[in-house]
Protein backbone atom coordinates (compact mmCIF):
# COMPACT_ATOMS: atom_id res chain seq x y z
CA UNK A 1 0.00 0.00 0.00
CA UNK A 2 0.94 3.66 -0.29
CA UNK A 3 -0.10 6.27 2.25
CA UNK A 4 -0.60 10.01 2.53
CA UNK A 5 -0.22 11.68 5.93
CA UNK A 6 -0.77 15.09 7.47
CA UNK A 7 -0.77 16.62 10.94
CA UNK A 8 -1.75 19.90 12.53
CA UNK A 9 -1.46 21.07 16.12
CA UNK A 10 -2.33 24.45 17.62
CA UNK A 11 -2.04 26.00 21.06
CA UNK A 12 -5.56 27.37 20.72
CA UNK A 13 -6.94 30.70 21.87
CA UNK A 14 -6.50 30.51 25.64
CA UNK A 15 -3.84 28.06 26.86
CA UNK A 16 -0.33 29.32 27.64
CA UNK A 17 1.31 26.16 26.30
CA UNK A 18 0.48 23.31 23.94
CA UNK A 19 0.23 20.17 26.06
CA UNK A 20 -0.71 17.99 23.08
CA UNK A 21 2.05 15.84 21.61
CA UNK A 22 1.93 13.62 18.55
CA UNK A 23 3.94 11.12 16.54
CA UNK A 24 3.55 10.18 12.89
CA UNK A 25 6.01 7.69 11.42
CA UNK A 26 6.05 5.74 8.14
CA UNK A 27 8.53 2.97 7.33
CA UNK A 28 9.07 0.72 4.32
CA UNK A 29 9.42 -2.94 5.39
CA UNK A 30 9.39 -6.31 3.67
CA UNK A 31 5.73 -6.54 4.72
CA UNK A 32 4.99 -3.23 3.00
CA UNK A 33 4.38 0.21 4.48
CA UNK A 34 4.06 0.43 8.26
CA UNK A 35 2.49 3.52 9.83
CA UNK A 36 2.44 4.56 13.49
CA UNK A 37 0.28 7.51 14.55
CA UNK A 38 0.03 8.50 18.22
CA UNK A 39 -1.69 11.43 19.90
CA UNK A 40 -1.32 12.35 23.57
CA UNK A 41 -3.21 15.12 25.32
CA UNK A 42 -1.40 16.33 28.42
CA UNK A 43 -4.04 16.91 31.02
CA UNK A 44 -5.47 20.42 30.87
CA UNK A 45 -5.30 22.14 34.23
CA UNK A 46 -2.69 19.75 35.57
CA UNK A 47 0.87 20.99 35.89
CA UNK A 48 3.40 19.96 33.26
CA UNK A 49 0.97 18.09 31.07
CA UNK A 50 3.35 18.59 28.18
CA UNK A 51 5.99 16.58 30.06
CA UNK A 52 3.61 13.63 30.43
CA UNK A 53 2.45 13.66 26.81
CA UNK A 54 6.01 13.96 25.48
CA UNK A 55 7.17 11.06 27.66
CA UNK A 56 4.60 8.68 26.18
CA UNK A 57 5.32 9.88 22.63
CA UNK A 58 9.04 9.23 23.16
CA UNK A 59 8.30 5.72 24.41
CA UNK A 60 6.29 4.87 21.29
CA UNK A 61 8.94 6.43 19.06
CA UNK A 62 11.68 4.33 20.66
CA UNK A 63 9.55 1.19 20.27
CA UNK A 64 8.98 1.90 16.58
CA UNK A 65 12.67 2.45 15.88
CA UNK A 66 14.23 -0.21 18.11
CA UNK A 67 11.71 -3.01 18.72
CA UNK A 68 9.22 -3.10 15.87
CA UNK A 69 11.70 -4.33 13.22
CA UNK A 70 12.32 -7.47 15.27
CA UNK A 71 8.63 -8.00 15.95
CA UNK A 72 7.84 -7.81 12.24
CA UNK A 73 10.08 -10.82 11.54
CA UNK A 74 7.50 -13.11 13.15
CA UNK A 75 4.47 -10.89 13.01
CA UNK A 76 2.07 -11.51 15.88
CA UNK A 77 -0.30 -8.65 16.67
CA UNK A 78 -0.91 -10.16 20.09
CA UNK A 79 2.79 -9.75 20.91
CA UNK A 80 2.68 -6.11 19.82
CA UNK A 81 -0.43 -5.50 21.93
CA UNK A 82 1.27 -7.11 24.94
CA UNK A 83 4.31 -4.87 24.48
CA UNK A 84 2.15 -1.76 24.15
CA UNK A 85 0.27 -2.64 27.33
CA UNK A 86 3.52 -3.06 29.25
CA UNK A 87 4.87 0.18 27.81
CA UNK A 88 1.74 2.15 28.81
CA UNK A 89 1.87 0.76 32.33
CA UNK A 90 5.57 1.55 32.59
CA UNK A 91 4.83 5.11 31.51
CA UNK A 92 2.04 5.34 34.07
CA UNK A 93 4.47 4.40 36.82
CA UNK A 94 7.28 6.62 35.50
CA UNK A 95 5.12 9.73 35.12
CA UNK A 96 3.52 9.19 38.54
CA UNK A 97 6.98 8.86 40.12
CA UNK A 98 8.09 12.07 38.42
CA UNK A 99 5.00 13.84 39.76
CA UNK A 100 5.66 12.69 43.29
CA UNK A 101 9.28 13.77 43.08
CA UNK A 102 8.44 17.20 41.68
CA UNK A 103 5.29 17.53 43.82
CA UNK A 104 3.11 18.24 40.80
CA UNK A 105 0.09 16.58 39.24
CA UNK A 106 0.39 15.54 35.62
CA UNK A 107 -1.08 13.01 33.26
CA UNK A 108 -1.89 12.33 29.64
CA UNK A 109 -4.24 10.49 27.34
CA UNK A 110 -2.71 8.18 24.74
CA UNK A 111 -4.28 6.91 21.55
CA UNK A 112 -2.09 4.99 19.11
CA UNK A 113 -2.80 3.52 15.67
CA UNK A 114 -0.52 0.99 13.96
CA UNK A 115 -1.11 0.02 10.32
CA UNK A 116 0.87 -2.85 8.84
CA UNK A 117 0.24 -2.43 5.14
CA UNK A 118 -3.32 -3.67 4.48
CA UNK A 119 -2.66 -6.75 6.61
CA UNK A 120 -3.52 -5.55 10.10
CA UNK A 121 -4.29 -2.60 12.33
CA UNK A 122 -4.00 -2.13 16.06
CA UNK A 123 -5.35 0.69 18.22
CA UNK A 124 -4.29 1.22 21.83
CA UNK A 125 -6.37 3.69 23.81
CA UNK A 126 -6.39 5.45 27.19
CA UNK A 127 -8.50 8.56 27.80
CA UNK A 128 -10.62 10.64 25.45
CA UNK A 129 -8.51 11.32 22.39
CA UNK A 130 -10.14 9.54 19.45
CA UNK A 131 -9.61 7.49 16.29
CA UNK A 132 -12.10 7.79 13.43
CA UNK A 133 -12.33 5.67 10.29
CA UNK A 134 -13.59 7.59 7.25
CA UNK A 135 -14.62 5.93 3.97
CA UNK A 136 -18.15 6.19 2.60
CA UNK A 137 -19.14 7.38 6.08
CA UNK A 138 -17.52 8.30 9.38
CA UNK A 139 -17.06 5.86 12.27
CA UNK A 140 -15.74 6.66 15.74
CA UNK A 141 -13.59 3.63 16.56
CA UNK A 142 -12.63 4.45 20.16
CA UNK A 143 -14.84 5.11 23.16
CA UNK A 144 -14.16 8.07 25.43
CA UNK A 145 -13.04 6.92 28.86
CA UNK A 146 -14.89 9.75 30.61
CA UNK A 147 -17.46 10.08 33.34
CA UNK A 148 -19.87 11.66 30.87
CA UNK A 149 -19.59 8.90 28.26
CA UNK A 150 -20.19 6.30 30.97
CA UNK A 151 -23.35 8.16 32.00
CA UNK A 152 -24.52 8.31 28.37
CA UNK A 153 -24.08 4.54 28.01
CA UNK A 154 -26.06 4.02 31.22
CA UNK A 155 -28.86 6.27 29.98
CA UNK A 156 -28.38 8.78 32.80
CA UNK A 157 -27.91 11.73 30.43
CA UNK A 158 -28.35 12.29 26.70
CA UNK A 159 -25.56 13.11 24.23
CA UNK A 160 -27.10 16.57 23.84
CA UNK A 161 -26.96 17.20 27.59
CA UNK A 162 -23.37 15.95 27.66
CA UNK A 163 -22.21 18.77 25.38
CA UNK A 164 -22.67 21.35 28.14
CA UNK A 165 -22.18 19.17 31.21
CA UNK A 166 -19.40 20.64 33.41
CA UNK A 167 -18.04 17.14 34.03
CA UNK A 168 -17.33 16.43 30.36
CA UNK A 169 -13.54 16.65 30.84
CA UNK A 170 -13.41 14.24 33.81
CA UNK A 171 -11.48 11.13 32.75
CA UNK A 172 -11.98 7.68 34.24
CA UNK A 173 -8.29 6.96 33.68
CA UNK A 174 -5.20 8.63 32.27
CA UNK A 175 -1.52 7.79 32.17
CA UNK A 176 0.37 9.17 35.15
CA UNK A 177 -2.65 10.16 37.23
CA UNK A 178 -4.38 6.78 37.69
CA UNK A 179 -3.27 4.15 40.17
CA UNK A 180 -3.77 1.44 37.56
CA UNK A 181 -4.16 1.94 33.81
CA UNK A 182 -6.09 -0.56 31.69
CA UNK A 183 -5.65 0.33 28.02
CA UNK A 184 -8.31 -0.75 25.55
CA UNK A 185 -7.19 -2.42 22.31
CA UNK A 186 -8.95 -2.66 18.96
CA UNK A 187 -7.74 -4.81 16.08
CA UNK A 188 -8.83 -5.10 12.50
CA UNK A 189 -7.79 -4.84 8.87
CA UNK A 190 -7.27 -1.53 7.03
CA UNK A 191 -8.66 -1.17 3.54
CA UNK A 192 -7.43 0.68 0.48
CA UNK A 193 -9.17 4.01 -0.04
CA UNK A 194 -10.05 4.79 3.56
CA UNK A 195 -8.69 7.41 5.93
CA UNK A 196 -7.93 7.31 9.63
CA UNK A 197 -8.14 10.45 11.75
CA UNK A 198 -6.74 10.79 15.26
CA UNK A 199 -7.58 13.87 17.31
CA UNK A 200 -7.36 15.35 20.77
CA UNK A 201 -10.65 16.34 22.36
CA UNK A 202 -9.99 20.00 21.56
CA UNK A 203 -10.48 19.23 17.86
CA UNK A 204 -13.98 17.79 18.10
CA UNK A 205 -16.04 19.82 20.57
CA UNK A 206 -16.95 22.66 18.22
CA UNK A 207 -17.30 20.81 14.91
CA UNK A 208 -19.79 18.14 13.89
CA UNK A 209 -19.08 14.68 12.50
CA UNK A 210 -20.70 15.86 9.27
CA UNK A 211 -18.25 18.75 9.01
CA UNK A 212 -15.37 16.37 9.68
CA UNK A 213 -16.61 14.01 6.99
CA UNK A 214 -17.06 16.81 4.44
CA UNK A 215 -13.49 17.98 5.08
CA UNK A 216 -11.82 14.57 5.12
CA UNK A 217 -13.82 12.30 2.81
CA UNK A 218 -11.06 10.29 1.09
CA UNK A 219 -12.15 11.22 -2.44
CA UNK A 220 -11.51 14.95 -1.84
CA UNK A 221 -7.99 14.44 -0.45
CA UNK A 222 -5.83 14.30 -3.55
CA UNK A 223 -2.44 14.85 -1.89
CA UNK A 224 -0.75 15.72 1.38
CA UNK A 225 -0.87 19.45 0.68
CA UNK A 226 -4.66 19.32 0.42
CA UNK A 227 -4.88 17.15 3.54
CA UNK A 228 -2.82 19.65 5.52
CA UNK A 229 -4.82 22.60 4.18
CA UNK A 230 -8.12 21.05 5.21
CA UNK A 231 -6.76 20.02 8.61
CA UNK A 232 -5.64 23.60 9.31
CA UNK A 233 -9.00 24.93 8.13
CA UNK A 234 -10.89 22.78 10.65
CA UNK A 235 -8.47 23.75 13.42
CA UNK A 236 -9.13 27.41 12.64
CA UNK A 237 -12.89 26.75 12.56
CA UNK A 238 -12.66 25.33 16.07
CA UNK A 239 -10.87 28.48 17.20
CA UNK A 240 -13.44 30.82 15.65
CA UNK A 241 -16.09 28.89 17.59
CA UNK A 242 -14.18 29.61 20.83
CA UNK A 243 -12.63 26.21 21.49
CA UNK A 244 -10.34 26.94 24.46
CA UNK A 245 -8.27 23.74 24.51
CA UNK A 246 -5.18 22.78 22.53
CA UNK A 247 -6.17 21.33 19.15
CA UNK A 248 -4.45 18.46 17.31
CA UNK A 249 -5.42 16.24 14.38
CA UNK A 250 -3.53 13.51 12.47
CA UNK A 251 -4.57 12.06 9.12
CA UNK A 252 -3.52 8.82 7.41
CA UNK A 253 -5.00 7.96 4.00
CA UNK A 254 -4.44 4.55 2.45
CA UNK A 255 -3.96 4.50 -1.33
Amino acid sequence: MEVLTAACTDIGIRKKSNQDSYLLKVAETYLGKVVLAVICDGMGGLSKGEVASASVINAFSDWFEKELPGQLEQLNMGDIQYRWERMIREQNHRIAEYGRKEQVKLGTTATALLLIDTKALLIGHVGDSRVYRINDGIEQMTEDQTLIFRDIKRGIITPEQAKTDPRRHVLLQCIGASRLVEPVFISGVPRTGELFMLCSDGFRHMVTEQEIYQAFAPEVLADETEMERRAKALVELNKTRNETDNITVLLVKIL
